[in-house]
């Protein structure tokens, strides 16, 4: 029994991926829970607009962090601007005295936070875009990117690593094809299924849930592409570095972890600790969610998602060219080049 002990001892300490995975995880896990994990909402990103705008903004509680004052603007300004999500509430003021609070409802968790303290100080507050703080509403969006990252980079990672183990990828390497080749040959079949399932998704969400679908298709198509082009490149990698499936599949569980609970699916990105929010902008998850619960919640335009979307294209240019480097380097290095 020592024997064996001991030998699972030597194994271990030789494998230093896993080494690694059974130390980070539980690392990862206290980092994010201790300083992540909050539902707690400290400020929220306010304007305030109308004829008594700059009076009001010196009233306001200090939950409401105004970023800037407009006594030109209406109603119809403050709306647009929830939409485009360069606020998350907006104060609305006008000649008569009268005052009222417009919240985006498809931040749950702040909008929550807007109507208990807006209602505290006696101000009127109106919830846009999910009036009833449905929380279906918001997630079903979020899921939607939770099953394009479970098939392109898990279905991915375990698909290419079985090939390899079975020598198929090997036997490439008497083809004249180059390595950006192969990497699309491969990822064709996941580009499709994880097409499927978020038609399934949606309709599911849209039959089940009553989750609106308010924006344009074509806008919501270009996000889906651009996130699965991540995706599925973070598939490929992980197969390059990875020995066997039980390495693709901790590596891409690694990989899922972070971006579920640091993208602002389950915790509000704005309550956690600055060097975690840092985290959050560097996963692609963060930026599809903000294009999936702008599509479908808010008909958010092409034009207010820029910045999301062209975040998508550099991740994934950068994950695409990490690939076909390891496909170069480490798969078929003579034939592939």
């Amino acid at each position: 029994m020592w024997a064996i002990a001991v030998k699972e001892f030597n194994q271990l300490r030789r494998d230093r991926r896993m080494l690694a995975m059974i130390i980070a995880i539980p690392l990862l896990l206290l980092v994010v829970f201790g300083y992540a994990a909050s539902f707690d909402v400290g400020s929220v990103s306010t304007i305030v607009v109308g004829p008594r705008a700059e009076a009001m903004a010196a009233r306001l509680p200090g939950l409401l962090d105004v970023q800037r004052t407009d006594t030109g603007q209406n109603r119809d300004d403050a709306v647009e601007a929830l939409r485009d999500g360069t606020a998350t509430a907006a104060v609305v003021t006008s000649a008569d005295g009268s005052t009222q609070v417009l919240v985006d409802g498809s931040d749950l968790f702040s909008a929550r936070a807007v109507a208990a303290g807006a209602s505290a100080a006696h101000l009127s507050v109106e919830v846009l875009f999910n009036p009833g703080l449905t929380t279906s509403v918001i997630m079903v969006p979020g899921l939607i990117g939770i099953v394009l990252v479970f098939v392109g980079t898990l279905a991915t990672a375990l698909g290419v690593v079985r090939e390899r183990q079975a020598g198929t990828l090997e036997q490439l390497a008497v083809m004249p094809f180059r390595a950006w080749q192969v990497f699309l040959g491969k990822v064709v079949l996941y580009f499709l299924v994880a097409m499927i399932d978020t038609a399934i998704v949606v309709t599911a969400g849209i039959a089940l849930f009553g989750v609106p679908f308010t924006g344009a298709v074509g806008t919501f198509a270009l996000g889906v592409l651009l996130f699965l082009f991540v995706t599925l490149g973070i598939g490929v990698l992980i197969s390059t570095v990875s020995q066997n499936q039980g390495q693709a599949m901790q590596l891409a569980m690694m990989t899922l972890l972070p971006q579920v609970l640091l993208s602002g699916l389950l915790f509000p990105i704005a309550s956690m600790a600055a060097g975690v929010q840092w985290i959050s902008y560097f996963l692609p998850l963060t930026y599809f969610i903000q294009v999936s619960r702008g599509v479908l919640v808010k008909a958010t335009p092409i034009g207010a998602l820029w910045f999301p979307l062209l975040m998508l294209a550099v991740l994934g240019i950068a994950v695409f060219g990490l690939s076909v480097l390891r496909f170069r380097r480490d798969l078929a290095p003579k034939a592939l080049r």
